[in-house]
């Protein structure tokens, strides 16, 4: 009796036929408990209308016809009962088969993508539009939607991989073979060896390091310490900091900050951090005789700030993608300058962090391109 009840638990068509008969005992026991209310009431009109026909009736003919009737009105309940059932089972069988098949539909996928195939989707009716489709419908569109982006994740995480690996196969070949060179004595151990050795290490532990930020700005695994800050502040710390390398490569850095801007509520570390990746991205873009402007400005209750430059600009089809992990523009000159390529990821994740927002424009190759981002005023 146990395992018959385990085995009717596991399968949703008994569940449903078993609910179909649940609703028709108690219909069943409904009707016969008002009948047994009623069939006397019944019958003693029907008795009256008799007599007042046929004249009085005896006692023990009215006993008989009271049995009789009772037992055929019962008759008429058992019968209407099975035949319900009956009913119930055929009807139970269509329905289960339209509301099993898809669920059973989507188990199989989800185990399937338990298994690594996130291709997987399920049938759902083309024709019809979302506000059309039933619950289950809706369940299957849901499902696909999600087996999609699993997929689309699964993409990611495995070009991340790829680009980890060539981003460490780079600087390590250039180590290993300048070790061997050192070794077999084809280079010369003298500081210009040994200086191209230590470039390819500090490369290598720049993105490491970059890494290991990336990990943790992904899971928000670290701390923002919000306090008022001075715009202008977070301005001149980055000018500072780059104002040297600027000089040097000829290029003029021009600061816009509008008047009277209101303090930013910001960790001054993080955004002194996308500040610095984005004014030296567009020093690194911009050739010699550049321009790069920096401005800011109230709009709302939110502060802009913008890092304009006069550089190589940015194709259409790259704006979309210059946020994603290890997307590079300009793959030649990252790589020769020491980018790896997701310096634009975590600042996405910092200023998101601050409940602002961060983007790109540019009106293509050779015609610049603007970084803006916005941050919550104090």
């Amino acid at each position: 009796m146990r395992r018959l009840w385990r085995l009717l638990r596991a399968r949703l068509g008994w569940k449903l036929f078993i609910s179909y008969v649940v609703v028709v005992a108690v219909g069943v026991i409904v009707l016969a408990t008002a009948a047994e209310f009623v069939i006397p009431r019944a019958f003693d009109n029907h008795l009256a209308a008799m007599a007042a026909v046929m004249g009085d009736v005896s006692a023990e003919m009215e006993a008989d016809l009271f049995t009789n009737y009772r037992d055929a009105v019962r008759e008429a309940l058992a019968i209407a009962a099975v035949a319900a059932v009956l009913i119930a089972l055929v009807v139970s069988l269509p329905v289960s088969r339209q509301i099993v098949a898809p669920v059973r539909q989507m188990m199989l996928a989800s185990q399937r993508i338990a298994e690594g195939h996130y291709d997987e989707r399920v049938a759902v009716p083309a024709e019809e539009g979302w506000d059309t489709l039933d619950e289950l419908g809706r369940l299957a569109v849901s499902f696909n939607r999600m087996s999609a982006q699993l997929e689309q994740m699964e993409n990611s995480r495995r070009q991340q991989i790829g680009n980890v690996a060539h981003e460490l196969r780079t600087p390590l070949s250039t180590i290993k073979g300048s070790m061997e060179g050192l070794i077999d004595g084809v280079l010369p151990a003298e500081p210009a060896t040994f200086s191209r050795v230590y470039r390819e290490a500090a490369r290598l532990e720049r993105l490491v390091a970059d890494l290991q930020e990336l990990s943790r700005v992904e899971a928000g695994a670290f701390e923002i310490h919000l306090k008022p800050v001075c715009v202008l502040n977070l301005v001149e710390a980055t000018v500072t900091r780059l104002g040297r390398q600027f000089e040097d490569k000829g290029v003029t850095l021009r600061v816009e900050i509008a008047p009277q801007l209101p303090f930013v509520l910001v960790d001054e570390d993080r955004v002194g951090q996308v500040m610095l990746n984005l004014v030296g991205n567009a020093l690194q873009y911009t050739p010699n005789e550049g321009r790069v402007e920096i401005g800011a400005r109230c709009e709302g209750d939110m502060v802009a700030v913008w890092v304009k430059d006069d550089g190589i600009g940015i194709a259409p089809e790259h704006l979309p993608l210059i946020f994603s992990r290890f997307y590079r523009v300009d793959k030649s000159r990252s790589r020769a300058g020491g980018g790896s390529g997701i310096g634009l990821t975590i600042a996405k994740h910092l200023v998101e962090a601050h409940g602002g927002t961060i983007g790109a424009e540019s009106q293509g190759l050779g015609r610049g391109s603007t970084f803006h981002i916005t941050l919550p005023a104090a």
